[in-house]
């Protein structure tokens, strides 16, 4: 048990604060689809539109939010930031109307972009770089425990069904971030950094991180896949069971919690970050043409095949977890930590927006080839990290010698 525990010290609070309000976030994505429909009254294309445009602003906003906790101290800007999601999800409790509703979305994914960033950035501050990797580990561990418990916490609100379960959800998931920001208050305090030479959102002009931040998107494509692709597939078109769906979820939950760690050990510089993302990418379209398997055969075929498709599917994104992680600490100039996990961290929301779009259209249009370009896909992009990583490493000064090194 201790070994999934972080080490005692700024580590283990940084995990306290990701399980308060991971907890709340599993609450609030069970729930807040019916609760936006069921108590709000909105339209779900008035939800999708509202959301997607949230989503958006808090992307472009992210950078000059991480770019704030660069120059005004992380740990005073993260707090600020989980105090901002707070009041943003207890507005949710009273909006009743599209426009009150977007702007309490645009709010929430704001504070929420802002948020990543500048803990990435008080990571970066209190843990020695060669660290980092196994720590955001143990976080992402603590992540998914988080929203196991709060996903249960939800599907309690599901049953009971009524306005003030859903209600209770959201109250809880406003004071999970309160609780965050009294968390991250316990932590030392990180020293801002002098504004550096140069461009502000210097971020922004450097292409190899541009490109390498696409690359990135393209492979967290893998998220919507299992929270979408993969259900709209399942059940559409396989014999396999619909509780099948849950099934994977909790399969893949309980493996990164588990596993994380313990996958992320081998990667602690930039050559064996990009090995783990080949191998990742490598297990990706072995995922997908094992899904594809599952298509057209008898119900046992079809889920032993979706069982050992989602198998690979976990070890793969275990991989490109870590090597990303790596990435994007290594590469980033240490005076622009949060400015540069900023506009990393985009890659999420991109792939969260339009992600849906793009695997229901291969996947559900296209059909079993949909699934063989997809797994190319991966692959390709896991393939052309490591060029652009060392061509990101060879503009900049890095203290690693081994960075540019052909991996």
């Amino acid at each position: 048990m201790m070994k999934l525990l972080p080490p005692a010290g700024p580590p283990r609070t940084l995990a306290l604060a990701q399980l308060s309000n991971s907890v709340g976030d599993g609450a609030f994505y069970v729930t807040s689809a019916l609760y936006f429909t069921q108590v709000v009254g909105l339209a779900p294309a008035r939800i999708g539109l509202g959301l997607a445009v949230a989503w958006a602003v808090g992307s472009i906003v992210g950078v000059p939010l991480g770019r704030l906790a660069d120059r005004r101290g992380p740990r005073g800007t993260a707090a600020l930031l989980a105090l901002a999601t707070s009041a943003s999800v207890a507005a949710f409790l009273v909006v009743r109307d599209f426009l009150p509703f977007l702007l309490a979305a645009c709010l929430y994914a704001t504070a929420q972009s802002g948020l990543a960033a500048a803990r990435q950035a008080l990571l970066a501050g209190l843990i020695a770089r060669e660290e980092r990797t196994g720590a955001l580990a143990h976080l992402q561990s603590t992540l998914n425990a988080g929203l196991a418990i709060g996903a249960a916490l939800g599907g309690l609100a599901l049953s009971a069904g009524t306005r003030s379960a859903y209600l209770a959800v959201f109250a809880v998931d406003a004071v999970s971030f309160l609780l965050c920001a009294l968390v991250l208050l316990r932590l030392p305090t990180v020293a801002p950094l002098p504004a550096p030479k140069g461009a502000k959102l210097a971020v922004l002009r450097d292409r190899p991180y541009a490109v390498l931040t696409l690359l990135n998107t393209v492979l967290l494509l893998r998220m919507p896949l299992l929270s979408l692709g993969l259900p709209l597939w399942i059940t559409e078109r396989t014999t396999a069971p619909a509780w099948l769906v849950s099934a994977l979820f909790v399969l893949n939950t309980v493996a990164v919690m588990l596993f994380q760690v313990r996958t992320a050990r081998s990667v602690t510089s930039t050559p064996s970050a990009v090995k783990a993302l080949r191998r990742s990418g490598t297990l990706m379209l072995l995922t997908c043409a094992v899904f594809a398997l599952s298509a057209g055969t008898p119900t046992w075929a079809a889920v032993a095949a979706l069982i050992a498709g989602s198998v690979l599917l976990v070890a793969g994104e275990m991989l490109q977890s870590a090597g990303s992680w790596q990435l994007g600490f290594d590469l980033a100039p240490p005076d622009r930590i949060g400015e540069y996990q900023g506009f990393f961290g985009t890659g999420v929301t991109v792939a969260r927006t339009l992600g849906p779009l793009a695997l229901t259209t291969l996947l559900m249009a296209v059909g079993t080839m949909g699934w063989l370009l997809l797994g190319s896909l991966f692959l390709a992009a896991s393939c052309a990290m490591g060029p652009t990583a060392r061509r990101a490493a060879g503009t900049r000064p890095l203290p690693a010698p081994a960075m540019i090194e052909a991996a």
